[in-house]
């Protein structure tokens, strides 16, 4: 029993100092690219885009009132043809 607690009080030793290093680890790593970044970010700065303000065509705003009516009705029946083959078969395998 002896040889058992001290088998766990090693192997608790050797996870807390893994987990340590692993910690201490990415933490400098996260420190080092943050900086580096930032010296980069003052050396190359991102380039501003400007944008034009988009005009609103008569097809842009019609999609943006909803979905075309004949888009709808094609839907609409292919969903019916499907649910009715699907309920023929269906009842075929009964």
């Amino acid at each position: 029993m002896e040889h058992l607690n001290q088998l766990f009080l090693e192997a608790g030793t050797l996870l807390f100092t893994g987990m340590v290093f692993v910690f201490a680890f990415l933490g400098l790593l996260v420190i080092f690219i943050n900086t580096v970044l930032a010296k980069l970010a003052i050396k190359f700065p991102d380039a501003v885009v400007q944008s034009k303000p988009q005009r609103l065509t008569k097809q842009k705003s019609s999609a943006a009132k909803g979905i075309s009516p004949n888009v709808v009705a094609a839907i609409t029946s292919a969903v019916a043809q499907y649910r009715q083959q699907h309920s023929q078969q269906s009842n075929s395998k009964k």
